[in-house]
């Protein structure tokens, strides 16, 4: 058998795959001219940009320009090398979510969320828990396989842990928005600290959420895990079905995947 080559590191795709080409773009405190195209010039060569073209100059405030300039980058990256923490959860369907919730729990998955401490911005955690969802995607109030009980924004952790410990909440969502001074995680750690003193941390699965939240910082904090930018509420409930009603089983060693015709 013959081995199987490394793959070449990646290179930016402009014209051509590899060929290193990117865009920036930027604000320079001159107005538009000559020199100032040439200071743009020379700024994305400090960069690392060979050849830069400024492909837009224009004013965007008094005495301030726009620039967006486009070059060759030499940089590469070793796509093999990385690891990152990543939630791997198969995407299940709105009616595979249905059955499997009613065939393996025979009950609702009980969902609380809120935006904790300061934090007045609810367009997180409305996105993945109100009716009309995100992006053509409905939340989980769409499901029948879920109750959901959305506490809003500026939620202390105490009167979210104790909301969802009388509803016997299977799952708790908390959005950060609000991440000056890394608020959101002392907000994210002080609500798990707050479970562990109380006892029953183990008994709920939290998930943590927000422009500046990976998987791994919600790992971190002590959440079971973490979902950033661009999270649909189809991404979250299947997390949680297949958390707490488990994966899909696989197929016998012996049956045929194919499907019927």
């Amino acid at each position: 058998m013959h081995p199987i080559p490394p793959k070449p590191p990646l290179r930016a795709y402009g014209d051509r795959e590899g060929d290193g080409m990117v865009q920036m773009s930027f604000v320079l405190t001159v107005p538009p001219s000559g020199r100032a195209r040439e200071a743009a010039k020379r700024f994305a060569e400090m960069h690392g940009l060979a050849d830069p073209i400024v492909a837009t100059m224009e004013a965007c405030s008094e005495g301030a320009s726009f620039f967006v300039v486009y070059g060759q980058s030499r940089h590469e990256v070793d796509f093999a090398s990385i690891d990152v923490a990543e939630v791997r959860t198969d995407p299940l369907s709105h009616d595979e979510i249905e059955n499997r919730v009613q065939a393996r729990l025979g009950r609702k998955i009980v969902v609380v969320g809120a935006c904790t401490g300061s934090d007045a911005h609810t367009v997180g955690i409305d996105a993945i828990l109100n009716y009309k969802g995100y992006a053509g995607d409905k939340g989980l109030e769409s499901y029948r396989a879920f109750e959901v009980y959305n506490l809003g924004a500026q939620v202390e952790n105490e009167t979210l842990a104790a909301r969802a410990r009388a509803v016997r909440a299977d799952a708790i969502l908390v959005s950060q928005v609000i991440t000056q001074r890394n608020c959101h995680k002392e907000n994210g750690r002080s609500l798990v600290e707050l479970l562990e003193r109380q006892g029953w941390r183990d008994d709920v699965v939290l998930l943590f959420g927000g422009p500046r939240v990976d998987h791994q910082t919600a790992l971190d904090l002590g959440f079971d895990a973490g979902f950033g930018t661009g999270t649909k509420p189809g991404d979250v409930a299947s997390y949680l079905v297949e958390r707490l009603c488990g994966a899909t089983p696989p197929a016998p060693a012996d049956a045929d995947p194919r499907p019927p015709r």
